[in-house]
């Protein structure tokens, strides 16, 4: 009796210990995200495409922008780790959202505003294009998934309003744009209604979310991130915007002036909406009447460049009051497309109104994330909450000159703290080079240029003599100058005709085409203003010819090293054949030397 319940016993314990082990053993098994000096892993569970959930859905908006008497749904694309339903598994998001998903019109030549007419004057009627719409269901996109879906993230897409299978009209910055995104995180939180079909009416849950969203992107990409950010959106805890469009008007015009974005001369924003019009083809009568023949048409004015309240209300620093993410901003200094003020100005609002904030900024041009270590660091620790430090390292990540984009130095902030304005002031040498010294010379009167846009500005710069520039070099520097900061112009100037362009480059001198030359090299930065608007930015008035106007408008952000033995050069000229429009040549500019100065921020104070 006493060995047959010794052998119960031992039978019983035998399972209880097969039984244990068997729960641990499944306990085991199921994953779950883990971190690494302060970064998600990459999680094996997690790794393999063909096991990731992938689904689509649309979300209801609070906006009816397509005018059909119903709130716009958007289009929202999932891929989540198998886990999120077969173990119940909760995880954070990473969204991004784009008007380019589903395709784009051709750049054809003839979609673009011809640039070749005089100031002032309309521009000949353009070609509008249509966009034959791509794409399957249910996959909208498939950037970010190989990133961020092994490290424990779902990846979230959405195609922006008017584009793809999203209903409403695309704006181009309008207030949908900012509201589309908010729309789709209010889902993820639990607090919008999403729906299995466009039309349908059997509601989707996000079950598998955390309710901690990120959001990333490059470029239109990059902007979206920042719009949802200003909504103030419960939710959206972090954003890495990457070469973001922060405001229209810094796109499309320049202290007053018309001013293309670079590669894309004549583009303006009605250019870029019929560019991105992807979207219901039974909407886009509708949308083009309302949106671009009509709010577009009397908002962007190309007649004076001035900026009005159609452009503040794409101006997305003008919107940052209620924003609350944290900001990790991407940009290159020579971005000639999305320039480096589009960054700087929302990382600085950012820093004063107390968020947590770093810039990261390469010295190559458009698009370039930060490492992927930094943006890993800074989503572990905003989306899944980890103690990792990110807010209390330095806020300014450079990529030196020499450097990889994933070898940034560390700065205690940008501009460097240490740097200091110094002034330089031109003395005479048309049509050859004048001298730019850190002393005001005795009086140097006046010089003159004449317009002619079919010299490219790289030509003015290179050439010995020239009457279609003027060109104020310093001395060949005796050591490397470290250059970080806004440089700002002050100029004292006549126009023999009532308007005019006016273009300023900052270039290291002597110009070098050898073949391996660095994009750093040449220019080290620009900027363009239209003197008409010498006293105000909203109203512009023609200018009395050869009567003397002054004028002061910042040159776009850099930090820069020109090594020792170069030349810094202010080139001041009028169309740049590049960016502005092309009147017919032969305006003359003239310069009141003694009236002009550049302001030029140097680590040390002095070159």
């Amino acid at each position: 009796m006493v060995q047959k319940r010794l052998k119960d016993i031992f039978i019983a314990a035998c399972f209880l210990f097969i039984t244990i082990h068997a729960t641990n053993a499944q306990m085991a098994t199921k994953a779950s995200p883990y971190f690494i000096n302060g970064e998600s892993q990459v999680i094996e569970a997690f790794s393999d495409p063909s096991k990731w959930i992938r689904h689509d859905l649309w979300v209801e908006s609070s906006f009816d922008s397509d005018g059909d008497g119903q709130l716009d749904r958007m289009h929202v694309g999932i891929t989540r780790p198998e886990q999120t339903e077969t173990e119940g598994l909760k995880l954070p998001v990473i969204y991004e959202s784009s008007p380019y998903y589903a395709g784009t019109a051709a750049l054809d030549k003839d979609i673009f505003w011809n640039v070749q007419h005089e100031i002032g004057e309309p521009g000949t009627p353009r070609k509008h294009p249509n966009v034959t719409r791509i794409g399957e269901r249910p996959i909208i996109s498939n950037s970010q998934t190989r990133t961020w879906v092994p490290r424990g993230f779902i990846v979230v897409h959405s195609s922006s309003p008017g584009t793809g299978l999203s209903d409403g009209a695309p704006t181009v910055g309008g207030n949908n744009e900012s509201l589309a995104p908010k729309a789709v995180i209010d889902w993820l939180c639990g607090r919008a209604k999403g729906y299995t079909e466009r039309n349908g009416q059997i509601e989707v849950k996000a079950y598998w979310s955390t309710g901690k969203v990120g959001m990333t992107g490059t470029s239109y990409n990059g902007t979206i991130p920042l719009a949802a950010a200003t909504t103030g959106v419960e939710g959206l805890e972090a954003i890495i915007p990457i070469a973001p469009n922060t405001s229209y008007y810094h796109y499309y015009r320049s202290n007053g002036l018309v001013r293309s974005p670079g590669g894309y001369l004549g583009e303006d924003i009605d250019v870029l909406y019929d560019f991105i019009h992807s979207g219901a083809e039974s909407k886009r009568e509708r949308n083009n009447r309302v949106v671009r023949d009509t709010e577009m048409k009397n908002g962007q004015d190309r007649i004076t460049g001035d900026y009005n309240d159609f452009w503040a209300g794409r101006d997305y620093l003008n919107h940052m009051t209620p924003m609350k993410a944290a900001l990790l901003m991407s940009h290159g200094f020579n971005d000639w497309n999305v320039m480096p003020e589009h960054s700087y100005r929302i990382y600085k609002k950012a820093k004063e109104m107390g968020l947590p904030v770093q810039i990261y900024y390469h010295q190559s041009g458009h698009g370039g994330p930060p490492p992927l270590s930094m943006m890993n660091r800074w989503f572990t620790r905003f989306l899944y909450g980890v103690e990792n430090g990110v807010e209390n390292e330095p806020k300014a990540w450079i990529v030196r000159e020499n450097h990889k984009k994933d070898n940034p130095t560390p700065y205690a902030d940008f501009p460097n703290p240490e740097a200091k304005d110094i002034k330089l002031y031109p003395s005479t040498g048309a049509p050859s080079k004048g001298k730019l010294t850190n002393f005001k010379p005795k009086k140097q009167g006046t010089e003159t240029l004449v317009d002619n846009y079919s010299f490219s500005g790289a030509s003015l710069a290179k050439a010995e003599t020239t009457e279609h520039r003027l060109l104020y070099v310093t001395a060949p520097l005796t050591k490397d100058v470290h250059i970080s900061g806004v440089p700002r112009i002050k100029i004292k100037l006549a126009s023999s005709k009532p308007v005019a362009n006016l273009s300023v480059w900052l270039v290291s001198l002597p110009w070098t085409d050898a073949l391996n030359t660095k994009i750093t090299d040449n220019i080290i930065t620009r900027g363009w203003a239209d003197p008409q608007n010498h006293s105000s930015l909203r109203e512009s008035e023609p200018l009395v010819p050869n009567n003397f106007y002054e004028m002061e408008f910042e040159l776009m952000p850099d930090d820069q090293i020109i090594p020792k033995g170069q030349q810094i050069g202010l080139m001041i000229f009028s169309s740049d054949k590049e960016f502005t429009l092309w009147p017919e040549p032969g305006t003359i500019l003239t310069v009141d030397l003694d009236g002009t100065e550049l302001t030029l921020p140097v680590v040390s104070g002095e070159l």
